[in-house]
């Protein structure tokens, strides 16, 4: 009897001392458990909240003018995709100028027609920088015209990756200069990119605060 009383004593002593023990590391599992319930929720809220600009991808449009873009419509960035180049420039209501002048040359099959090529576009406000009596001068002279405009062309697509240091044959022969990196680039020296990337159906556009003028 004292030998059985002795082990049962024994094993309640036992139970005692480890019960604590196992109740403090089921404890421990389970704030582990809801430490990291709690951390993979708070980072799933992150990722819903982070700013739209981080997931933008890298082919979109960007720079400042892109904001006068109308967001529905034929003039929209989905509406000029859908057209070929002249096409779409004339639903832009920023490039009317520009329109005119390709309009003035007898360009607007030719580009249009054209495959994969780039243009860089000047905003009407490009145009005004220009003395009226020039521009009316230019465009009443189509081989001058003709000139300028298709300097303003690269037969060739063009990602903003190669506008960091370039240099481009155009279709008129001569040569333009791109300098740059991220959404900051420029046109010989000389015309800004204001709305860049822009897609169309045949080409890639990219709209610029100046005329160039061919060297």
């Amino acid at each position: 009897m004292n030998r059985t009383r002795a082990s049962r004593i024994a094993t309640a002593v036992a139970t005692a001392v480890v019960l604590p023990f196992a109740l403090v590391a089921c404890s421990e599992s389970g704030s582990d458990t809801k430490a990291a319930s709690t951390q993979a929720s708070e980072e799933a809220a992150a990722a819903d909240k982070a700013p739209a600009s981080e997931a933008m991808t890298p082919d979109q449009p960007f720079g400042p003018a892109c904001a006068g873009v109308p967001k529905e419509g034929a003039g929209s960035f989905d509406g000029m995709a859908k057209d070929p180049v002249a096409t779409a420039a004339s639903n832009n209501p920023a490039l009317s100028t520009l329109v005119a002048a390709v309009k003035q040359a007898g360009l607007v099959d030719t580009l249009n027609s054209a495959r994969g090529i780039t243009v860089f576009a000047p905003t009407n406000d490009a145009f005004a920088k220009i003395p009226k009596a020039d521009l009316d001068k230019v465009l009443a002279d189509k081989k001058k015209l003709t000139d300028i405009l298709t300097y303003h062309v690269v037969g060739r697509n063009l990602t903003p990756e190669q506008l960091e240091n370039g240099s481009f044959e155009t279709l008129q022969k001569g040569m333009v200069t791109t300098s740059g990196s991220g959404k900051s680039y420029k046109v010989n020296d000389s015309a800004s990119v204001v709305c860049g990337n822009v897609s169309t159906s045949n080409a890639t556009v990219y709209i610029v605060d100046s005329v160039l003028m061919p060297q």
